[in-house]
C-alpha cells in the first residue's frame, strides 16, 4: 500500500495510507453523493485533517474523481469483462448479473456511485455531473460498438436495433441502482434481471 509522508498537523501522524484513505472517501461519496458528502464527513472517514487531504488529493472535486477511478477499477470492473462475452446475450447477462452482485453486496453502500452523483448534483457541482455523465456515455458507446459487431456477425434477429439495446441495458442498470438505493432486496433485483433477459431478442 502506498504511504504518503506529510507534515504533522495538530498531533496527527506524519504518515497515512493513501489507498485506505481513498477507499474510505469512496464509501462516503457512494453513500451520500458528491454534494451530500461534507469535508467533515470525508476527513472523519479518512482519518486525516483537511490540510492532509488537500496535500495528498487536491480539492474535493479531485478527490471525487480519484474515488470514481477506484470505483470503476474495483467495483464496476464487471462492465469491461462483460464486453468480452462471446455473444451479445452473454454481454447482457454479465452486465446485469455483475450489477446485481455489486448492488446486492451487503458490504457495499446501496445504489450506484455514478447514478447517485449524476442525479443529485445542483448547479454548483455541474462539473461533477458532467464528468460522471461523460463516463457513462463512454461505457454506453463501448456497449453499442459491441452490439454493432454482434449485428454484423448475425448474432441478432434481422431488424434488431443495437443502439436501442444499449439504451435498454443502460436503463435497466440505472433502474436497478435506484431500486437498490431505495432498499430493494437481492431477490427483487434478480427478478428484474430475469425478466429483462426474457425480453432479449433471440434467434
Amino acid at each position: 500500500m502506498e504511504l504518503d509522508s506529510l507534515p504533522a498537523v495538530k498531533g496527527r501522524p506524519r504518515e497515512f495510507c493513501v489507498d485506505a484513505a481513498l477507499a474510505a472517501a469512496l464509501r462516503v461519496f457512494w453513500s451520500k453523493g458528491y454534494e451530500g458528502a461534507s469535508m467533515a464527513d470525508l476527513t472523519d472517514a479518512m482519518g486525516i485533517t483537511k490540510p492532509s487531504l488537500y496535500a495528498a488529493f487536491g480539492n474535493k472535486e479531485a478527490l471525487f474523481n480519484k474515488a470514481l477511478d477506484l470505483y470503476e477499477r474495483e467495483k464496476a470492473d464487471y462492465m469491461h469483462a462483460a464486453l468480452d462475452a462471446p455473444t451479445a446475450r452473454g454481454v447482457a447477462e454479465r452486465l446485469m448479473y455483475g450489477a446485481l452482485d455489486m448492488y446486492a453486496c451487503p458490504e457495499n453502500p446501496n445504489g450506484c456511485l455514478g447514478v447517485i452523483s449524476s442525479v443529485a448534483c445542483g448547479a454548483e457541482a455541474e462539473c461533477i455531473r458532467e464528468a460522471v455523465v461523460a463516463r457513462g456515455a463512454a461505457a454506453k458507446r463501448a456497449m453499442l460498438e459491441r452490439f454493432a459487431r454482434a449485428a454484423e456477425e448475425g448474432d441478432f434477429p434481422e431488424g434488431t436495433d443495437p443502439q436501442g439495446l444499449a439504451s435498454f441495458l443502460t436503463a435497466v442498470n440505472q433502474g436497478m441502482a435506484v431500486q437498490a438505493g431505495a432498499g430493494a432486496t437481492r431477490a427483487e433485483l434478480e427478478r428484474l434481471v430475469e425478466t429483462s433477459l426474457k425480453l432479449w431478442p433471440g434467434r
